[in-house]
């Protein structure tokens, strides 16, 4: 097997332990709120915290990964994480579990930049549509186990405790296998060249508006279903899991289509749209059956989660050989929406309802495709 693919399935993998995190959240939510005692903003500020902690260190782990490699800057930020999330298994208080989850965010966002950076530079421009969507199926997988494994274990500190393993795990797999390169010294002008580029702040502030309707549907599905419509935390979870692995197969063969086209940016913005349509339908949904709601769920899930891998690829192919800042600004405006995105979606669930919620949430995906305009003119 040519080692490109072993770089892919060891970066897929490391990122798909970090994934699990914020994942395990939203399935933990029903036993962190009894443990707790938590309101559904308290519980927003729960899955808000790994982002919290991602937008502060994502920028400075793209450029530690361009100047020291992708090997050991991975793997130490994952084994940190790991730590981190052990302490928030035994955290006492709701005050202390947010801080631990936001030091796991900070020490474990160097595998985005990390795992990314190994995967552009080892897939030619043809391929890396479906490399990096490849890799970008991480986070559904991630979402697949957490909805799978979590639910069958007895209490939030198992489930922590089960995701800290598994980050230690992805943790060894990128030292095991990744290679740090020639890695180059940074010049300042270079970085604020990639950083000043329009192109690379329209393509992330335009993405970035999708993930407001990625976060109402990975953060509070189980949650909609276990309260709104009487699911168990089991059954709710599943319906949550099959969404993730529509998600997964959505990631690739956007990836997939985008080389064919020629075009990153089409996708990009049609997928936003459908978004849009999706979320509409669950709002619209809400109060309706199961036989009829789980389904535009299911599908509203899967669409949310596929345009990631296409803005990943836009952001580190604009950042050349800078990819691993590119990728970091990238990701860390994506963290700045989504420290905000689940407080706001559960305080407008709290004063209004559900159907409210997605309803405006499906706004965003709209702009955002409206903000890409002019990319996909280039």
């Amino acid at each position: 097997m040519s080692y490109r693919w072993a770089v892919l399935a060891a970066g897929t993998a490391a990122q798909a332990s970090f994934s699990t995190i914020s994942f395990a959240i939203a399935v933990l939510a029903p036993a962190l709120r009894d443990k707790y005692d938590l309101s559904l903003t308290e519980i927003g500020l729960v899955l808000a915290a790994e982002w919290v902690g991602l937008t502060f260190a994502l920028l400075p782990w793209g450029f530690a990964v361009d100047r020291f490699g992708e090997r050991w800057t991975l793997a130490g930020g994952l084994a940190g994480c790991a730590a981190f999330l052990v302490a928030a298994a035994h955290a006492p208080t709701f005050g202390w579990l947010v801080t631990f989850l936001g030091l796991a965010g900070i020490a474990g966002g160097s595998v985005q930049s990390g795992s990314g950076r190994a995967v552009m530079r080892w897939f030619a421009a043809s391929e890396r549509g479906l490399a990096l969507g490849v890799r970008q199926t991480a986070v559904p997988i991630g979402g697949a186990i957490a909805a799978i494994v979590l639910p069958q274990l007895e209490s939030p500190k198992a489930g922590l405790l089960f995701v800290a393993a598994f980050v230690l795990a992805g943790a060894v797999a990128g030292a095991l296998v990744l290679r740090s390169g020639t890695e180059e010294h940074i010049e300042p002008q270079d970085v604020e060249m990639t950083l000043r580029d329009r192109r690379l702040w329209l393509a992330c502030w335009g993405s970035g508006l999708y993930l407001v309707a990625q976060v109402a549907m990975m953060g509070f599905v189980v949650l909609f279903l276990h309260d709104e419509h009487g699911y168990s935390t089991g059954e709710a979870a599943a319906v949550f899991a099959v969404g993730q692995g529509l998600a997964a197969v959505l990631r690739i063969t956007v990836g997939r289509w985008s080389d064919v086209l020629g075009s990153r940016v089409r996708p990009l913005r049609l997928i936003g749209i459908a978004i849009a349509v999706t979320l509409a339908a669950v709002a619209v949904l809400s109060d309706a059956p199961g036989r009829l709601l789980v389904p535009a769920l299911v599908v509203a899930t899967a669409l949310s989660m596929a345009w990631n891998g296409l803005s990943f690829t836009i952001a580190a192919e604009l950042g050349g050989r800078r990819s691993g800042a590119a990728i970091g600004f990238q990701q860390t405006v994506l963290s700045a929406i989504g420290v905000g995105a689940p407080v706001a979606f559960a305080v407008v669930v709290s004063a209004s309802s559900w159907a409210l919620a997605f309803g405006l949430a499906a706004l965003f995906p709209l702009a955002g495709a409206w903000l890409l305009r002019p990319l996909a003119a280039r």
